[in-house]
């Protein structure tokens, strides 16, 4: 696919980017996140903004730059599941110059069935890792014996 047109505003510091679902955005160059290795599918899309969903909603969007086409519903791990905290391949650590002080984030990835928004689940084995400081991100995939890629968001109901 090709790489999105992007314009530089001359008046002040942002960047518009074309995307598919929100229009034209205007971003802060200082607030791109580069992913050190592209998402699974997605070989073109290397840099992405994070979005607030609306001002009272914990959901985020994940908008790539590179495809207007391109964007992922995530969550802070720590506001779905607090208890969420694998330990991170080293390699993936030094990759996002993770200085042990705790600072990553985690971002999960959520899966919206159309039409059943309760049948939502948030990948737990393929977290996003994010270092807020640098903002280089990497999606890890941890071990499958250990998470879910389909972890329910929410409790299913009892009849």
């Amino acid at each position: 696919m090709a790489q999105a047109a992007m314009k530089i505003e001359e008046s002040t510091p942002t960047i518009t980017v074309p995307t598919s679902r929100f229009g034209e955005i205007s971003i802060d160059p200082e607030k791109i996140i580069t992913m050190t290795s592209a998402f699974p599918g997605f070989p073109e899309s290397r840099r992405f903004v994070l979005r607030q969903h609306s001002s009272k909603s914990p959901f985020m969007w994940l908008q790539s730059l590179d495809n207007p086409d391109l964007a992922f519903v995530v969550i802070q791990a720590s506001r779905l599941v607090p208890q969420y905290q694998p330990e991170l391949p080293a390699a993936a650590m030094r990759e996002l110059g993770e200085s042990n002080d705790g600072s990553l984030e985690m971002l999960l990835i959520l899966a919206i069935p159309k039409g059943q928004p309760e049948q939502m689940t948030a990948n737990l084995l393929g977290p996003v890792v994010l270092n807020p400081v640098s903002l280089l991100a990497k999606q890890v995939l941890l071990d499958p014996n250990k998470f879910d890629a389909a972890w329910p968001v929410f409790e299913p109901e009892e009849n």
